[in-house]
């Protein structure tokens, strides 16, 4: 996306796999939740977890880079230098699992039905292409057209690398918009063996994958079989992984992994615990305030709310000490604003210092520390800002110049949050606020976030190592007014518009991370949430019998690079 990449023309295998690691056994995850289909691409339907191993894209990325693709199903790409279109070139060895060769018609009728029937994102990204053509059935090319402002989008010929390729004669006779569980065809490095509807599916390696000896391939998809066993709670899960019903677990829950684990498995070994490090952006969570109510349109409230809570606490009560308090809407990563503002980033902050606060150049961003008795001192300056505001205590309530007291609700989905909720809620009342939790059904609560029906919520927004325009979807003032954006905080400001916009149009990676810093200070000092917590690491518990390179990438651990011994 920006810069060269980082392996040569002539690397023989990604640098975080054992290019040497054996071939055999089965890999066994139990989850949670369900399944009612096997295919991920359309909008309807649960998809099964581990179809992305029988499709493939005509590129496929590298996870020790922010956003590097290098060829798979392509073997050669050719870019405009404006990127305004893009050729690939298929690979002639490219197969799909019934040996057919897989061409140029595959893909333009791959475009064709997702443009048409895909989900949201893939819509709203191949919208963009305006001509699409096969010069001869290896080759495909792909032009975009400009953004509003004349620009284009440079990561359109990325996206289109990314794009999941579809046989076109498999699905002649077949509707593509429609779930199914009917195994499709794919190229992959895996097919789908056995499937038992919402409780497991099975997929075995292809013996005669085409593209195994690939640089991109070697050394990962390495076990002949992968087996997801679903379950509908996850203690159950975790029960059934201690008892050798699974391989490998990825724990998000500190609670679990402070105590849950203990067994004589783990003590004599045969259960394996790892915190291991990883650099890509944690999801920003936080209490996130819905600034259309009036009562949080002033950002001297939202500061005021968000010293209130003894996050110290909640920290080592809850989580066991074992997150980390989120200080970034990229947090663990380079892209989240530290320190004082400057070189790439002061240079993008700089044409917006008579709109920005001036301590947002002079004062490094910083959570309020409630250890060390400073919750007392963060409760008095809460009050002092809310009393700018116009709010007075007044017979222990907090009111308004006309006497309406300070109350909103707490809107939730899912009861394992509540505890956070209520406690800032709790922490809240010696201000003289009542806040209310109400956590709804899934259902109910979509609905009402889609229509932006809540006063605050608990809800994240998530980015990649190399951010793009849904920025401006997250972020920007036309998504606060689109029902159904993840602009869940309504943010309408110019500034944060021209910043979100200027990603997209970056050119080098030290641009790209100067202007999402700048971007992340101006939200910051926006006080659009009450940041919560992440996890700096992935906590991983295995089974002794598999095993993972000694070379994590930027991303984290990659089981497909796993093996069994």
């Amino acid at each position: 996306m920006h810069g060269d990449l980082a392996l040569p023309p002539d690397f023989k295998a990604l640098p975080y796999v054992n290019p040497a690691a054996p071939k055999g056994g089965t890999i066994r995850q139990a989850v949670t939740g369900s399944f009612d289909s096997l295919h991920p691409h359309i909008v309807k339907g649960a998809p099964a977890l581990g179809m992305g191993y029988v499709f493939e894209t005509l590129l496929t990325r590298s996870w020790d880079e922010p956003f590097s693709l290098y060829g798979l199903l392509a073997d050669r790409v050719e870019v405009a230098d404006d990127r305004s279109a893009v050729t690939f070139h298929i690979n002639p060895k490219a197969r799909w699992h019934d040996g057919a060769p897989l061409t140029a018609a595959d893909v333009l009728f791959s475009l064709e039905v997702q443009r048409r029937d895909g989900t949201p994102n893939r819509r709203l990204f191949y919208a963009k292409v305006t001509a699409a053509e096969a010069p001869d059935p290896q080759t495909v090319r792909f032009a975009f057209s400009p953004n509003p402002d004349g620009s284009i989008d440079r990561e359109m010929p990325l996206l289109m690398g990314l794009m999941p390729i579809h046989s076109k004669a498999f699905w002649s006779g077949r509707d593509f918009s429609r779930t199914t569980l009917e195994p499709i065809l794919g190229s992959g490095p895996y097919r789908v063996a056995a499937v038992d509807p919402g409780r497991r599916i099975v997929y075995e390696r292809v013996r005669d994958y085409w593209g195994r000896d690939l640089p991109v391939r070697v050394g990962q998809y390495n076990a002949d079989r992968l087996e997801f066993d679903y379950y509908r709670d996850d203690s159950v899960a975790l029960e059934a992984f201690k008892a050798g019903q699974g391989d490998v677990r990825y724990e998000s829950d500190p609670a679990k992994w402070a105590t849950g684990y203990d067994g004589p498995a783990l003590r004599d070994g045969r259960i394996v615990r790892e915190e291991v490090p990883n650099h890509r952006p944690e999801p920003a969570r936080g209490l996130i305030f819905n600034t259309r109510r009036t009562l949080f349109a002033d950002v001297r409230v939202r500061r005021a709310l968000g010293m209130a809570p003894d996050f110290d606490w909640i920290g080592r009560s809850l989580f066991h000490g074992l997150l980390t308090r989120t200080a970034s809407y990229y947090p663990n990563s380079d892209l989240a604003a530290r320190g004082l503002p400057e070189g790439e980033e002061l240079q993008a902050l700089e044409p917006f210092r008579d709109r920005l606060p001036p301590d947002l150049f002079a004062k490094p961003f910083t959570l309020p520390d409630s250890g060390n008795g400073g919750l007392r001192a963060n409760r008095r300056e809460a009050l002092r800002l809310l009393e700018q505001a116009g709010w007075r205590v007044r017979d222990g309530r907090l009111t308004d110049g006309s006497g309406n007291r300070f109350a909103f609700e707490i809107l939730l989905s899912d009861p394992s949050e509540e505890r956070v909720a209520l406690e800032f809620a709790r922490s809240l009342e010696p201000l003289g606020i009542e806040a209310r939790v109400r956590t709804v059904d899934s259902a109910q609560f979509q609905a009402r976030l889609e229509r932006f029906d809540f006063d605050m919520t608990m809800r994240w927004w998530a980015s990649t190592l190399s951010p793009g325009n849904e920025q401006l979807y997250y972020y920007g003032s036309d998504a606060a007014g689109q029902e159904g954006s993840r602009n869940l905080a309504g943010i309408r400001d110019p500034v944060v518009d021209a910043l979100a916009r200027s990603i997209a149009a970056a050119t080098t990676r030290a641009a790209l991370v100067g202007r999402v810093r700048a971007l992340d200070r101006v939200l910051l000092w926006g006080h659009y949430m009450v940041p919560l917590y992440h996890s700096p690491v992935d906590r991983i518990a295995r089974w002794s019998g598999l095993h993972r390179s000694a070379v994590t990438p930027l991303y984290g651990p990659m089981l497909e690079s796993w093996w069994v011994e």
